[in-house]
């Protein structure tokens, strides 16, 4: 199979369990995500996501439907100021000890990634957002960070 690039959509920041969270889509070219997988999805996400520690309380999530019966929900949320912590759920993976191949049926991720190729033009992306509005400037700008996003479009190269 030939790699290609995946659509990336941002739709837009949410609040929960007390963070800011952006959000990323990455939906296979010919089949977006589902609506139950995405809602599944944020159903799931409060478990991903750490208890603020006093750094500003914000975290990115990537939804990728894969090219098979998998869906991947990836939480990565800023601690210590200006380390990431990453948490991972999985659904429709049987291999990764899913129950079932369906995509809305998420569980915890059993191995400790930090995501695949498409996933990680993202994590790009934040860490320069983080520097550029909260670490660099001389007061934080948590809504400055909130605003900056990577853009939509193809994702992968």
């Amino acid at each position: 199979m030939a790699f290609r690039d995946k659509e990336l959509t941002v739709p837009g920041t949410v609040e929960v369990a007390g963070r800011h969270v952006k959000r990323y889509h990455i939906d296979q070219p010919d089949r977006r995500l589902e609506p139950a997988v995405v809602e599944a999805a944020y159903a799931f996400l409060p478990k991903l996501l750490p208890e603020p520690d006093g750094t500003p309380p914000a975290s990115w999530v990537v939804l990728h439907r894969g090219a098979d019966s998998g869906a991947y929900l990836l939480a990565y949320s800023w601690f210590w100021d200006n380390v990431v912590e990453c948490h991972l759920a999985v659904a429709g993976q049987p291999a990764l000890d899913c129950p079932d191949d369906h995509p809305a049926h998420f569980v915890l991720m059993p191995r400790p990634g930090v995501g695949c190729v498409w996933e990680l033009g993202v994590l790009e992306h934040e860490r320069a957002a983080w520097i550029r509005h909260v670490l660099a400037p001389d007061r934080a700008d948590l809504a400055g960070y909130l605003a900056d996003t990577r853009a939509e479009g193809p994702v992968g190269f």
